[in-house]
């Protein structure tokens, strides 16, 4: 089945999604108050601010401080991924670059855990699929993010079929 041309009207947003483990491996989760995914888990994250021309690098940098209180080392993240979603929702395309923080982050390193987003809880990654996730994070993200933990990859995800599709586009494990 081929999908409907993808609709032009629709915006394209650029966020980012910030993936914050602490020395137990545990991933710290915002249960969300707002939309978008109201209701749900997702890593740390957030719109680029794309007037100002912010890269993708200091986004992270600043939505980790805004939604944890930590400041954080441009050395202290890494791109770790790349996903373009068509049509999430029917209501905007997506291009949203995956962060991994570099370091294990103490609990108590948190300024707060409750904000007007959301409040933060730490998850065993073994436990992520059992939360209520989007259902791209579910099928996708997640467990490319789990399999190149320390590496790259690129994926784009087509959300103009039900179900959706989604094909790699960069599969990249460092070489040890």
């Amino acid at each position: 089945m081929t999908p409907e041309p993808a609709n032009p009207e629709l915006p394209y947003r650029i966020a980012v999604l910030c993936y914050i483990y602490d020395a137990e491996g545990r991933l710290l989760m915002l249960h969300r108050a707002k939309p978008p995914n109201r209701d749900l888990y997702s890593p740390v994250g957030g719109k680029l601010e794309t007037t100002e021309g912010e890269s993708p690098w200091a986004c992270a940098r600043r939505e980790i401080e805004e939604e944890t209180g930590l400041i954080l080392d441009p050395d202290d993240i890494r791109l770790c991924g790349m996903v373009s979603e068509t049509a999430y929702e029917a209501a905007g395309h997506w291009l949203i670059f995956l962060f991994e923080v570099t370091r294990p982050i103490a609990p108590g390193e948190l300024s707060f855990t409750e904000f007007d987003e959301g409040t933060l809880e730490w998850i065993a990654t073994d436990a992520v699929l059992d939360l209520p996730i989007p259902e791209t994070d579910r099928r996708v993200i997640w467990p490319l993010v789990q399999k190149h933990r320390g590496g790259f990859f690129g994926v784009h995800i087509d959300c103009r079929t039900d179900p959706f599709t989604w094909s790699l586009a960069q599969d990249g494990l460092e070489q040890a």
